[in-house]
Formats: C-alpha cells, sequence, structure tokens
C-alpha cells in the first residue's frame, strides 16, 4: 500500500499550526472543485483534497497520522503496525455516519471506525458532552480472569502555538471475564464535559487482545500451535500444555500427523458456553547435527525403506 503524505497534498509543514489546516483545505476546495475548474484532473485532486483535509482537521485523527508518518521510511511499502493507534482517545461513539465520499484504502486502514458526531441535548445553554471512544489493548489472560486494570490513554490537545500535542490520563478499568475482542466498554461519564448542568459524555473502549506468541483467538475459541516429536505423534503421548487459564495435561494419540486438531472443551474463552481450546499439532524434527544423530535418520530411512512422503505428487 502506498503511504500518502496529507500534508504534502495540501501544500503544509508537518509543524503547521491546526487553523492553518483549515485556509489551505479552503483555497485547494475552490481550485479543484469539479463544478468550477478547468484542471483536468479536477475531480481527482478534489477528492485527495477532501481526504487530507478529514485526516488532518481533527486534533485527534491529525495526532494519530502523525504518529504512523513519524514511523514511515521513505520507499517502503505501507502497512499500518498492529496497534497502531491503541490509546488513542478520538471525538465521537464508536459508530456514526460516514462522509459521503469514498476513502482511499490508506485512509480505511487508520481510520476504519466511522466517525459520530456528537450526541447532546442542544437549548437553553445546556448540551450534553460528546462520546468519546479509543481502542485499548489487554492481555488474552485478562480476558479469562477479569479483574480492575489499569489503562492509560493518549487525548491530543492543542498547544499554545496552535499545533497538536499528546497529554496522558490513567484510568481504573472492570475487565468483566469473558469479555471477546472488538467488544466495548462503556465508562458513563468519561467523555467530554458538558455544557452548563449537562452531563458529561460517555467514553467507549474497544476491546483488542495483544498479540500472543502462542495463541491465537477466533470468537470464544482459542488455538495453540503445538510442536510434538515424531515419536510422539505416531506413538501417542502425554504431554502438558499451558493454557491462558493454567497447565492442562493432553493426550496425542497414537498415529497422529500435522495440522490434527486436539480439542480441550470448556477451555476457552469464558463464556455461557465457554469457547473450547485447539492444540494444532506441528511435529518437530531433531536436528542431523551430531554423526550419532544422522546415524539414527539412516536408521530410521532403512526401518521404513517403503514410505512414500508425497504419494499425490507421484500419482
Amino acid at each position: 500500500m502506498e503511504f500518502k503524505d496529507y500534508y504534502a497534498v495540501l501544500g503544509l509543514e508537518r509543524t503547521v499550526a491546526q487553523d492553518e489546516i483549515k485556509r489551505a483545505y479552503r483555497k485547494l476546495a475552490r481550485k479543484y472543485h469539479p463544478d468550477v475548474s478547468k484542471e483536468p484532473d479536477a475531480e481527482v485532486r478534489f477528492k485527495e483534497v477532501a481526504e487530507a483535509y478529514e485526516a488532518l482537521k481533527d486534533v485527534e485523527k491529525r495526532a494519530a497520522y502523525d504518529e504512523v508518518a513519524n514511523r514511515y521510511k521513505r520507499g517502503q511499502d505501507f502497512n499500518p503496525p498492529p496497534g497502531w493507534n491503541s490509546g488513542f482517545e478520538f471525538t465521537g461513539g464508536p459508530e456514526g455516519d460516514s462522509q459521503d465520499f469514498s476513502h482511499s484504502d490508506f485512509f480505511e486502514s487508520l481510520f476504519g471506525y466511522r466517525a459520530a458526531g456528537a450526541r447532546g441535548a442542544h437549548g437553553r445553554g445546556h448540551r450534553a458532552g460528546e462520546d468519546h471512544h479509543a481502542k485499548v489493548q489487554i492481555d488474552l489472560q485478562d480476558a479469562y480472569r477479569g479483574g480492575r486494570r489499569s489503562i492509560s490513554l493518549r487525548v491530543p490537545r492543542i498547544d499554545a502555538s496552535g499545533r497538536p500535542i499528546i497529554e496522558e490520563r490513567h484510568l481504573e478499568v472492570n475487565i468483566p471475564k469473558g469479555i471477546r475482542d472488538g467488544q466495548h466498554l462503556r465508562l458513563a461519564g468519561q467523555g467530554g464535559p458538558g455544557q452548563g448542568d449537562a452531563p458529561a459524555g460517555d467514553l467507549y473502549l474497544e476491546i483488542a487482545f495483544a498479540p500472543h506468541p502462542h495463541f491465537r483467538v477466533d470468537g470464544r475459541d482459542v488455538y495453540l500451535d503445538l510442536p510434538v516429536a515424531p515419536w510422539e505423534a505416531a506413538l501417542g503421548a502425554g504431554v502438558t500444555v499451558k493454557t491462558p487459564d493454567g497447565s492442562v495435561q493432553l493426550t496425542v494419540p497414537p498415529g497422529s500427523s500435522a495440522g490434527r486438531k486436539l480439542r480441550l472443551k470448556g477451555r476457552g474463552l469464558p463464556s455461557a458456553p465457554p469457547g473450547d481450546l485447539y492444540a494444532v499439532l506441528s511435529i518437530r524434527l531433531p536436528p542431523a547435527d551430531t554423526p550419532t544423530a544422522q546415524d539414527a535418520y539412516r536408521r530410521m530411512a532403512e526401518a521404513f525403506g517403503d514410505f512414500q512422503p508425497r504419494p499425490a505428487l507421484e500419482a
């Protein structure tokens, strides 16, 4: 995917003050508007300018975009790092109205959510605060056990010079046991402040599981790639398997092959009913790095001289 330099699209430096972004957009929008422009590529340029403005007009989106842009090296293919936007607090709830033009794949990869407008009751100088949302990562073990956790959110603000800065705020959050990836937690009154006597908005936390070196999650089910020795797969064995909720003893049936799924019922994410944990077998070969090991492989080759490892290719 090609990286888009939204500042360059608007003809701006990255250090520009926030109020300059709107002025640059208005100037270019007039220049390239398809109804008035004589430029041959006016429609394409107008969409590029509109998308750049959409990404930079809000201090929250701009700060998040700057974070990704600072990691990008010119000439590289772009893919958002996993969890790149975790912890950023954005204005708007988890869902809302989308813009009336289609965004590029680049924009969608960064801001795939649909930015919501303010929810507030108007009148008499009172208006409820805006809802906010943020994506936060938790460990898989937190979903198994639940409990109270401390989280840190990065909150973009405008400094005295009109440029975005990042402040942090810390919250204590109750993680429900069995919460799933993609679910939202609502923290009442933790969004934007209300006007007058109106209540503050709410904060919606979208839960994402932090990448785990061994486990992957699909709905309520959890998967583990379990290496076994060739003799364990051939003869059967009892192996100890570490799960997010403690160790269990698992029986590998004789004659197992790579890719076989062994189900541990009820060992997935807690729920009603609970998910399952699947151990997916892979066969780990010992290295032939000593004369003794090499002799052992030669004896195996002699013992299984009629074995055909690639029957489908040889048919």
